[in-house]
């Protein structure tokens, strides 16, 4: 079902990135991690459709910002970050996805890991916990090209510095910030060993988290010791062994296009 919805705001968070706020009047409500298709229409007719990912936390101001990285070549992104204007009306439809999806009722800890605009929807995630009072750990681990490339910057910063702060951590894969305690590259198996060994005890050792496998364009990872896999697109609760007694780790991988896949284990 196709539902029109008013720009109310625009916000860029980075040179070529835009958030957009929208005013959907019959909006159902989303879970955080879920998507909407968006349709704009020229004046010749021509319409195009395109899918993104939902930034805000469910609310109950029928809002829901998206957040649009431009594509050099882009027929859609050009438009939505450069030319469109509050007041504008845009067509979309959802909310869609049940799979990527993080609910306040969930008390596991959390990690995430993006990778360039693959963090807008963990930070709606990240909202949503604040929104509710969740005290899950969230720690979050974001790959980003350089410093001037991060998504809702000032943002993060107030959560990782807030009463149930994230833990946030930045990996750069061009260019780091002077005197970062690591080269630029991008997330790999020893990055991965470090950060998970901080929040998970019990049964998961760096020889089960060295299977985990990242790169650009990636949406998925291998598990190999204890028979798990995540697919594209998927939020897994991990369990730790099925007699370990230890609670899961809900892991949560979001990279941003084009996807290239991982070769068979």
């Amino acid at each position: 079902m196709w539902r029109v919805a008013t720009v109310v705001a625009l916000r860029d968070e980075t040179p070529t990135a835009r958030t957009l706020t929208l005013d959907v009047p019959d909006w159902p409500g989303h879970i955080a991690g879920q998507h909407v298709d968006v349709r704009v229409t020229a004046p010749d007719g021509y319409s195009a459709v395109r899918s993104y990912s939902i930034a805000s936390a469910p609310n109950s101001h029928r809002r829901v910002e998206i957040t649009v990285e431009r594509l050099p070549n882009g027929e859609v992104s050009p438009y939505l970050t450069q030319i469109v204007a509050p007041g504008d009306r845009l067509e979309v439809r959802g909310p869609i996805g049940g799979w990527f999806v993080w609910r306040t009722q969930q008390t596991e800890p959390v990690q995430l890991i993006a990778g360039g605009s693959g963090i807008v929807p963990l930070m709606a995630m990240m909202r949503s916990r604040a929104s509710a009072g969740n005290k899950s750990q969230f720690r979050l681990l974001y790959s980003v090209r350089e410093p001037g490339a991060i998504f809702y910057r000032d943002e993060l910063q107030a959560l990782a510095h807030g009463k149930c702060s994230v833990g946030v951590t930045y990996t750069y894969t061009r260019k780091s910030p002077m005197d970062w305690p690591r080269p630029p590259g991008r997330i790999d198996a020893a990055l991965a060993i470090n950060k998970f060994s901080q929040q998970v005890t019990g049964p998961m050792t760096t020889e089960w988290t060295s299977g985990l496998l990242l790169s650009p364009g990636i949406r998925w990872a291998y598990t190999f010791k204890n028979g798990l896999q995540i697919v594209p697109g998927v939020a897994v609760p991990l369990g730790l062994g099925p007699s370990s007694g230890e609670k899961g780790v809900f892991l949560c991988l979001s990279f941003e296009l084009p996807y290239r896949k991982l070769p068979k284990e």
